[in-house]
């Protein structure tokens, strides 16, 4: 199999972009906390004798990790273009298909969990656009809220995809498809 060089410049650029979904999402829902660090402004400032309310820490945390969210928005954007990216490629470039038919059952499983994480990526893409511009679509905020409820829960797919599909490519790199990595990077045939 022989990569063309769109394919791994697709391949690398969306690592690269859903890894830094992943990271922001994970800044969220960790370090930069609104629930927590709305806690850690009222405790701290309360030792200084400045007291706030549960609404105003919870401004000033999001407030905080706004910036940072901001990359996730933007990197959702070139997602969506690397989506629009792949689907061109899936019709014109050639290079890294091979005949369905005459794959084993354990190549076609791989190709199938790709059209599954490629399903989900066009999801998650979509379901960001609409809570992002839920107003401008004249979706109502209860219904922004359960787009963002699901766009949540499918993540957990990427969550789980991401570790497996670096796993399987190591396994498949030592066992029957030496060179895997090294055509994924310069192009040659494995």
């Amino acid at each position: 199999m022989k990569y063309s060089l769109a394919f791994r410049i697709w391949h690398w650029l969306n690592a690269l972009i859903v890894t830094g979904l992943l990271a922001t999402v994970f800044l969220r829902k960790t370090f930069l906390s609104w629930r927590d660090n709305s806690e850690i402004l009222m405790t701290q400032l309360a030792q200084m004798q400045i007291e706030i309310t549960t609404e105003q820490a919870a401004v000033l945390a999001k407030a905080i990790r706004a910036g940072m969210w901001e990359w996730h928005i933007i990197l959702g954007y070139a997602l969506v273009l690397l989506i629009l990216f792949r689907i061109y490629l899936f019709f014109f470039d050639k290079s890294e298909k091979a005949a369905f038919s005459s794959l084993d059952l354990h190549k076609k499983a791989v190709n199938v969990s790709y059209y599954i994480i490629y399903g989900t990526l066009v999801f998650m893409a979509l379901s960001g656009l609409a809570i992002h511009f839920y107003q401008e679509l004249l979706l109502s905020k209860e219904t922004a809220h359960t787009i963002k409820e699901l766009h949540e829960l499918i993540f957990t797919i990427i969550l789980y995809f991401v570790p497996l599909h670096i796993l399987g490519v190591i396994v498949a790199e030592n066992r029957d498809e030496k060179g895997l990595i090294s055509s994924m990077v310069n192009g040659k045939s494995i």
